[in-house]
């Protein structure tokens, strides 16, 4: 099947980044330097979120080709009525709610086209709507243990099902929004960058096949209610969702199955970063962010762990760095892990290769032609970084010390 899909398409960077780090990891398992029971363990943590990672970004991705997504963007546009204050407010509440309920991944990958191809239809400038899913596919993936790679992995560690970790992580995703519209607007939005006072409404969107349609939508809406709401595993719920989306595309456009809807660059990505990770960490990097982080579970320890993680999710890439600093956080401190987890969710907004989503924003961006300004974006993704960060890990010190 790999060689199938290697051979099928073009190879990209990201695709030699995945395949790199899982040969590499391997390696490491094969010569010893990572300590065999130290990979298994990471198997055994990495097997559901491997599981759930796939079938969510299957049922993204039917339920963006059923047009789903586009009926939902056409219908955010026409509700503004030709009103830019108007459309900014949906369009950040439409690119938020993606991100928190589906991830960040699909608002990257699926909305970023939807939004683009929107501007083009009711004639307005492209950026600040692309700036609008990548700001919000980082920022808005706080609340939700399906919202984040990071946050399956934190909620495992502190034993927070999907309610609790909304109850524990609502008041900084609130201030991370505020933060992320307060920029965008200025940044983006404002009259002097748009270059216009108002829009064209677009015409009213149907979609070509009403009844794939309304099947994507209720299982979007029946994997979204499991996850919240039933106690059953993440995976189960997403694998659920998956399998009837799946069906119905069998039936009525078996022709848009396909090996290429499966991401394996995500599944042979994200084991790699573990192997790698755990032989790194089994070798120092423990006791580096360990002294770097420190053992504080006051204000001051949040504040220091969340400036870790956003300054190094920069350097390196924040899912690796996540995994270092969770093992680096002590076991009780679940408020500094909770604001590890805010720096390597809010932080990776500089460098293009500072989370995935971000990279697969940027390829989105470059397939439809937009094209992205990498200075300015990386200064202003730099103000939003510390301010967003720093207002977040001050609103859960302030709700976890209630």
């Amino acid at each position: 099947m790999f060689a199938y899909w290697f051979a099928a398409r073009r190879l990209h960077p990201l695709d030699l980044l995945a395949g790199g780090l899982l040969a590499l990891g391997l390696l490491f398992l094969a010569t010893g330097l990572l300590p065999a029971d130290s990979a298994g363990a990471a198997a055994q943590r990495i097997a559901p979120l491997l599981a759930f990672l796939g079938s969510v970004v299957v049922l993204a991705e039917l339920t963006g080709a059923a047009e789903v997504f586009d009926v939902l963007a056409t219908r955010v546009a026409r509700a503004g009525r030709g009103s830019y204050p108007v459309l900014f407010l949906l369009c950040v509440g439409f690119a938020a709610l993606t991100t928190a309920v589906l991830n960040l991944d699909t608002t990257a990958v699926l909305l970023t086209p939807v939004m683009l191809a929107l501007a083009t239809r009711v004639g307005i400038a492209p950026l600040p709507l692309a700036m609008t899913t990548v700001w919000l596919a980082n920022t808005a993936s706080l609340l939700l243990p399906v919202s984040n790679l990071t946050n399956l992995l934190a909620a495992d560690r502190v034993a927070l099902s999907s309610a609790g970790l909304a109850r524990a992580m609502w008041a900084p995703q609130l201030a991370a929004l505020l933060a992320t519209m307060a920029c965008l607007w200025g940044f983006y939005w404002r009259r002097g960058r748009r270059g216009a006072d108002g829009y064209r409404p677009p015409e009213v969107r149907r979609p070509e096949d009403p009844v794939l349609f309304r099947i994507c939508a209720l299982a979007c809406a029946g994997f979204l209610a499991g996850s919240l709401l039933a106690p059953v595993p993440l995976w189960v719920a997403s694998g659920a969702a998956a399998a009837v989306v799946v069906a119905a595309y069998a039936v009525r456009r078996p022709e848009a199955l396909r090996a290429s809807l499966i991401p394996w660059r995500l599944l042979v990505l994200v084991p790699g970063m573990f192997l790698v990770v755990q032989t790194v960490d089994a070798h120092g990097l423990h006791r580096l962010l360990a002294a770097a982080v420190g053992d504080d579970a006051g204000p001051l320890g949040l504040f220091r762990a969340s400036a870790v993680g956003a300054g190094l999710s920069n350097l390196l890439n924040n899912l690796p760095v996540y995994l270092a600093g969770e093992a680096a956080v002590p076991a009780g401190n679940h408020q500094q892990l909770l604001a590890l987890l805010i720096g390597t969710n809010i932080g990776p907004l500089i460098a293009p290769w500072a989370s995935l989503a971000t990279l697969l924003w940027y390829e989105r961006c470059r397939s439809a032609g937009l094209r992205v300004p990498l200075r300015s974006v990386a200064g202003t993704g730099a103000v939003l970084a510390v301010g967003g960060v720093a207002l977040a890990t001050a609103a859960l010190a302030v709700v976890g010390s209630a």
